[in-house]
């Protein structure tokens, strides 16, 4: 037993927890700043490694006690943190949902220390269920920082639609803002959320889940415009309508997920003064929550992108006689989904939006020569009709040069069809 304890309390021991998303090395500091370094996961000036604020936590003495010292850092790994799970051995918990383990310094790089796998953690479960709740808080912030600089590089038409909107619903969201902005601040001179603080903005998160409903409806609405029958003009005049709008509604959602947030992070925080036993339930809650409203959220955009895409093919199908309007289809559906991917990327699901290319209209023409041609002698005499109808059109819509083009092809096709 003695020999167990002199292994604890060794400075190049760690220890490990993961919650699936990211990672806490916690340990001496030059164990944790070696750890980082050995695992190529950064060291603290990295932007993806966050201090974990251990100092917080009431139970710190069970840090110290095991022979640590009170360092910890986070870092937000995603995919990555399975592979550390298993290169470390971590024993999960069904409960908590959290991973932990215990690393050793050897030969200048850090194994899994399994002579304690049956312990699993030199920390108590209290201590670990707080460590697993501010890595949640840790992964919500890097939420709100990507949804911040999203919204900084909005344009400045969207910006004047959250600052002046007359909606009801909107200027609701602006008052939950200076709220949140409130507790934020005093959080962040008294280093917790108190009773007084939580009971200001507790009630926000209904006026937040109404907002974001009310955006969702307004691109749902706008994406039931593009199934209507319309003239591929009035098409291309409603995906250019949509468009900005879009744009519009996409910022009103990132801001309402940023304060959601921002209103989880006061929650845990709330939780982990007042009742720290109830922190993994709370924690396991609120993550359950943010997933479907994800889910929700990109429910809506995808099917925006889905009818996008439809209005592109059918704008495509038609280039042959109406080149001008397609292209402005194509060009207002792309950009849509340029947007809505974009937007993606910022809360952290998919890889964006890859744009559909306008079939350009010589391809068009020769598409349709070579339907008629195969399907019968009059088809080809009706080609040719319709050829000739196209390239006058082509002369008004894309200039004589390319007309000219278009034509020598029909007559080279022309020939062609004559030897065969």
């Amino acid at each position: 037993m003695t020999e167990n304890n002199e292994e604890l309390t060794m400075s190049d021991q760690i220890e490990l927890v993961s919650d699936g998303d990211g990672i806490a090395v916690i340990g001496a500091p030059s164990a944790v700043e070696q750890f980082l370094r050995t695992e190529g996961l950064g060291d603290t000036g990295s932007p993806a490694v966050s201090e974990l604020p251990l100092t917080t936590l009431g139970s710190l003495g069970q840090i110290t006690a095991a022979g640590m010292a009170s360092s910890g850092k986070w870092v937000q790994l995603a995919d990555e943190s399975a592979a550390i799970a298993r290169k470390f051995a971590l024993v999960k918990n069904s409960q908590t949902g959290l991973s932990t383990g215990i690393a050793k310094a050897a030969d200048g790089k850090f194994v899994a220390n399994l002579q304690f796998a049956s312990v699993g953690s030199l920390l108590n479960p209290t201590t670990i269920a707080s460590i697993g709740t501010m890595m949640n808080q840790m992964a919500l912030q890097k939420s709100i920082d990507r949804l911040g600089e999203y919204l900084e590089v909005i344009d400045e038409k969207v910006e004047d639609v959250l600052r002046n909107q007359q909606d009801a619903v909107l200027a609701d969201m602006i008052g939950v803002d200076f709220v949140i902005e409130d507790a934020m601040t005093g959080r962040a001179s008294s280093g917790r959320v108190d009773e007084a603080t939580w009971s200001k903005v507790q009630g926000t998160s209904a006026t937040l889940a109404r907002t974001q409903a009310y955006a969702l409806r307004q691109l749902d609405g706008l994406a039931q415009k593009l199934e209507k029958k319309m003239k591929l003009g009035e098409l291309a005049d409603a995906t250019q309508t949509i468009e900005p709008k879009v744009r519009e509604w996409l910022a009103v959602i990132a801001h309402c997920l940023q304060l959601q947030d921002t209103l989880d992070v006061l929650e845990l925080d709330r939780v982990l003064d007042a009742a720290p036993e109830d922190a993994t339930q709370k924690r396991l809650a609120l993550k359950a929550i943010r997933e479907n409203r994800i889910e929700r959220i990109t429910g809506t955009t995808g099917q925006l992108i889905e009818r996008m895409d439809a209005a592109v093919t059918r704008a495509n199908s038609k280039v042959l006689l109406q080149p001008i309007p397609a292209r402005a289809v194509v060009q207002a559906s792309n950009e849509v989904g340029a947007a809505v991917g974009t937007f993606h990327r910022r809360i952290g699901v998919g890889q964006g939006h890859e744009g559909m290319d306008a079939k350009r209209w010589l391809q068009a023409v020769g598409e349709f020569r070579d339907r008629a041609v195969e399907e019968s002698t009059e088809g080809l005499d009706a080609a040719k009709a319709i050829g000739s109808s196209a390239i006058g059109r082509a002369r008004l819509a894309t200039g004589k040069i390319a007309a000219d083009i278009a034509e020598r092809a029909l007559g080279e096709r022309d020939g062609d069809s004559g030897r065969g």
